[in-house]
């Protein structure tokens, strides 16, 4: 099978791996604008041949892989149609899914299946440098099927991911992806970035951390260009975890303001219920 990949960044360079170490028979196309890291990647036997021209690689890749910007993805794929494969399937990365197949399913042709994907793994570093295989074991993956998918693409594509180490593949709809992630991922950098900007600059506040601080701020080391696309393309649902978040960090300032210990217990209580119930949920 010859594996297309568009974007070979941390996340792109992290498939590549993965792919090279799992699945040697497939062959390994990448595509980039930047020629440097296709050539270091071909030089080192991570990809069999790359270019920064969509049209030398697109025509022969039997499985795509867009690990791009989701305002890209919509570009790139009305770039690609004319070219892709009879029968090709086509997955992406992105951390926001309706807005994006809302855009990009009308734009397709009959003889290819997009079946969108999200990996829940990857690092806060940008750049092929940074990509690693280890970051997918274990990991869960989330598919995010249409009407449109076909079963045997959607099956494909979970047996091709558990080949690459992940863990939990979960199938869901693409709204309550966007639900879940705004959750558990958007709401946790809008937290930490609200964090460490709220520092006084002038305390030297790094000689003074422990882990706690490290654990809450270490997602603030972030794309800027990346996550406002997210937080944009997933605004409902984003506010409205937001305003419950807010919902009890005033509770809690109430709480404190009044002495009110019995409240602080409980609401401790029960965050660490919740913790030891998720913490053995992942280990299952």
């Amino acid at each position: 099978m010859n594996v297309a990949i568009i974007g070979l960044g941390n996340i792109g360079g992290s498939f590549a791996k993965s792919i090279r170490a799992s699945l040697p028979n497939y062959k390994i196309y990448a595509i980039d604008i930047d020629t440097n890291t296709l050539s270091i990647a071909k030089s080192i036997g991570l990809i069999d041949d790359g270019s920064d021209d969509f049209k030398e690689i697109i025509p022969k890749a039997d499985l795509i892989i867009f690990s791009v910007y989701p305002k890209l993805l919509s570009q790139l794929i009305k770039n690609y149609i004319p070219y892709l494969k009879d029968g090709a399937i086509i997955t992406d990365v992105t951390g926001v899914k309706s807005s994006v197949i809302d855009e990009i399913e009308p734009m397709l042709p009959d003889n290819v299946d997009f079946v969108f994907g999200h990996p829940m793994a990857g690092r806060e570093n940008r750049g092929l440098e940074f990509s690693s295989r280890e970051v997918f074991i274990g990991a869960n993956y989330l598919i995010t099927p249409t009407p449109r998918n076909k079963e045997e693409n959607i099956n494909f594509l979970k047996d091709f991911v558990k080949q690459l180490g992940f863990g939990s593949i979960s199938v869901i709809t693409p709204d309550f992806h966007d639900e879940v992630i705004g959750f558990t991922s958007q709401l946790a950098h809008v937290i930490a970035i609200s964090l460490i900007n709220s520092d006084d600059e002038n305390r030297n506040t790094k000689k003074y951390t422990g882990d706690s601080y490290r654990d809450l701020t270490r997602i603030t080391n972030i794309n800027e260009k990346l996550w406002p696309e997210l937080f944009m393309m997933n605004k409902s649902h984003l506010l409205k975890h937001i305003d419950n978040f807010k919902s009890q960090l005033d509770k809690l300032t109430l709480a404190i303001e009044a002495d009110d210990v019995e409240t602080m217990e409980k609401m401790m209580l029960e965050s660490t219920k919740r913790y030891l119930d998720l913490h053995s949920l992942n280990e299952k």
